[in-house]
């Protein structure tokens, strides 16, 4: 890609991708671009293969989970794919990700306490359950909640270390 058409790319981005700086986007289509295997037939689509991406996940990433690295993060919470996160699956999530200590209490039932105070504070149509829309809503609102249930993203030492190695700056493609 030559610089004029990677500006022209950047400034368009850059107008929806408000979290990115134009420098940044430029890098991150270079990155693309050394990852993406130019399709023999000029008029596919360029992009990932499913493979590649879960391979960037797993080597730059750390990220090993197959039910992770095949989903979105609401998906990895939405276990049974009916496009809700139900109570069920909170518990069943929330007990897979805390650490079991002995201790006098059922452990269920403090789970179970979680899942109530999960669903007061996410469940904005009050319908028991958590749909795409209340998730993204309270993600929105509070950026920790991303990950209530359990991780679903790479860890924060993984994540700097691909920004600085991403956003450095290199020279024209």
């Amino acid at each position: 890609m030559n610089r004029k058409k990677l500006q022209k790319l950047a400034e368009s981005l850059c107008r929806t991708a408000k979290h990115f700086n134009k420098i940044e986007v430029e890098c991150l289509i270079k990155l693309f671009h050394t990852l993406v295997v130019e399709p023999s037939d000029r008029h596919a689509v360029i992009g990932l293969d499913r493979n590649t991406f879960r391979n960037i996940l797993h080597v730059t990433f750390g990220m090993t989970d197959d039910m992770i690295m095949d989903r979105d993060c609401f998906e990895v919470y939405d276990l049974n794919g009916d496009g809700y996160i139900s109570r069920e699956e909170m518990f069943h999530m929330l007990k897979n990700s805390l650490l079991k200590q002995p201790s006098e209490e059922d452990p269920d039932e403090g789970i179970k306490d979680l899942v109530e105070i999960t669903l007061k504070k996410m469940d904005y149509d009050h319908d028991g359950k958590l749909s795409y829309t209340d998730f993204e809503k309270a993600v929105r609102d509070e950026n920790l909640l991303l990950e209530a249930f359990g991780p679903c993203l790479p860890d924060i030492k993984s994540s700097m270390a691909f920004e600085m190695e991403a956003f450095q700056e290199t020279g024209d493609m």
